[in-house]
């Protein structure tokens, strides 16, 4: 058995101080502390909304009543998700939302690597201007450039409830957040050694093909980053769906996402269950429990890509360099 040993009395307090401080080589215990308490505090803000709301979504109209449930409730029942389920029509819905997150996220990541390999990659007359420009275009609110584009694309003729406009402005560098993915890539791309690129045009590739199999293959982190950034982007999307497809987006439209269909929720659910009619049972009634059921579906997708993903995605913020939006 190894007994602990302490140093000589004069040595005492350096050895305290490395101790609760820390040095170089080792962190501190109080250093620790402060650490551990800082992640519980954060981590403990984020997910007791997410506990409360999957703690709610299974009480019963009774559990709802009654002061002693507060988080567990005396049943387990999925009642409340078999009804949020039918009332925003759950699965239709949801293929419908990953179709118009992917595609826009699809195009807005190669764009956005394309253009950033470009402004990282090549010298040409004007290009701190355009920078600029595109930095500039990094302030200005979504809101702003909203009404020129719902007009631009009314004279066009592709208000038609279509995936249209999410795509045209994808595929110009124009999608949501697009500067930001820019960016990243601009970022990434001026961290690749450019020695290989040029070995590769000494072989005899062109532009063309050395951006698709030098510097692609070498971005695989910023994909990662940025195509979960924009898939995210797109999901959690209410404002433009609702100018492209209508301001009373719905299900009857050929698109609708989950996050439009739980605004709608109150109104579906009263013409799912006909809550008006007095024949209407209690269970029946709309409460905060299938209310909570709802929002725990919609988010339900993106908890399990990120939990999939989890690994790949901090290895691509880490490979990124990315410290925050």
């Amino acid at each position: 058995m190894k007994l602990l040993t302490l140093p000589p009395k004069g040595a005492r307090k350096d050895y305290y101080k490395k101790q609760f401080l820390g040095s170089n080589e080792k962190r501190g215990i109080l250093w620790s502390i402060v650490v551990y308490v800082l992640l519980i505090t954060i981590a403990f803000i984020y997910v007791y909304p997410v506990l409360y709301m999957l703690s709610r979504s299974f009480m019963s109209s009774t559990d709802l009543l009654d002061s002693s449930a507060t988080w567990i409730p005396s049943s387990l029942s999925l009642r409340n998700y078999v009804q949020a389920i039918k009332t925003m029509d759950y699965w239709n819905s949801l293929a419908k939302n990953i179709y118009l997150a992917a595609v826009p996220t699809l195009c807005q990541v190669f764009i956005c690597s394309l253009v950033g390999y470009g402004f990282a990659r090549y010298k040409f007359p004007g290009k701190m201007i355009w920078m600029g420009i595109l930095l500039l275009s990094f302030l200005l609110p979504t809101q702003t450039t909203a009404l020129p584009n719902y007009l631009l694309f009314q004279n066009w003729g592709l208000m038609d409830g279509s995936i249209k406009p999410f795509f045209l402005t994808a595929i110009l560098g124009q999608g949501f957040k697009s500067v930001l993915c820019i960016l990243i890539f601009y970022n990434f791309h001026r961290q690749v050694p450019w020695s290989l690129i040029e070995a590769a045009e000494i072989d005899g590739a062109g532009h063309i093909k050395a951006y698709f199999r030098i510097a692609i293959p070498l971005s695989s982190a910023a994909i990662v980053c940025v195509t979960l950034f924009s898939f995210v982007w797109y999901w959690n999307e209410t404002y433009l769906i609702r100018q492209y497809l209508g301001y009373g987006a719905t299900r009857n439209n050929a698109l609708t996402t989950l996050m439009i269909e739980l605004n709608n929720f109150e109104n579906s659910y009263a013409t799912a269950y006909s809550t008006a009619s007095a024949s209407t049972t209690s269970t029946d009634r709309l409460n905060d429990a299938i209310k909570m059921a709802g929002t725990m579906l919609s988010i339900a997708p993106l908890m399990i890509m990120y939990f999939f993903l989890q690994k790949q995605f901090v290895e691509s913020v880490d490979r990124a360099g990315i410290t925050g939006e």
